[in-house]
């Protein structure tokens, strides 16, 4: 288990480090990185996450990936509150090294919706029910399974990224949770037999 919550804890860590390091190299550059670099950076760094730590910890590398496999069965009780703690810890850890190395940005990488809570909230509800609904499709109990896993989960995170980071700013916490559920429920209704 020990290498498992590693393993949460340095992807978590990496997709933090470059994807919120994208968006504060941009600021501080000017627009240098871009918006479609930031969501390059984010699609990259969770499939070369992926692959390398795919086959020890499942790669959820988020709590909401971690608790949709919970709810669809695919991951034990008892693993749910150790794997989100080494996804935020390795979360802290990254933020506090982008504030080490960029004291002067105020916002650190935060992803702040530009447009109305709700609209943002609705949206990130949807993008993560679609990204779970794609882990789903492309895993094994809790883990991903073959080659093109990585490209399809990293590719489809850059996708919502791409379109929707401008306006939903990734909101955090309830929606891609009720997302993540919702994910789980239309993969339940199109893969399993006499669900819906």
């Amino acid at each position: 288990m020990a290498k498992k919550l590693a393993a949460e804890c340095l992807g978590t860590f990496a997709l933090v480090f470059a994807g919120t390091g994208a968006v504060v190299i941009d600021e501080v550059s000017g627009g240098g990185v871009s918006h479609v670099g930031i969501a390059l950076t984010f699609g990259l760094i969770v499939l070369a996450m992926i692959y390398t730590l795919g086959d020890i910890s499942g790669a959820h590398i988020n709590p909401a990936v971690t608790i949709g496999f919970w709810a669809a069965r695919r991951f034990e009780s008892r693993e749910v509150l150790p794997y989100v703690v080494s996804q935020c810890a390795g979360a802290f850890l990254a933020s506090i090294v982008l504030r080490v190395l960029f004291p002067a940005n105020i916002t650190l990488g935060a992803t702040i919706p530009t447009g109305p809570l709700l609209q943002s909230f609705v949206l990130e509800l949807i993008l993560t029910a679609l990204l779970m609904f794609v882990i789903l499709g492309v895993s094994t109990g809790a883990r991903e399974k073959g080659i093109t896993a990585g490209i399809v989960v990293g590719s489809v995170i850059g996708l919502e990224a791409l379109f929707a980071g401008p306006i939903c700013g990734w909101i955090y916490l309830l929606a891609p949770t009720l997302g993540a559920l919702g994910g789980v429920l239309a993969c339940r209704c199109v893969r399993e037999p006499g669900c819906c």
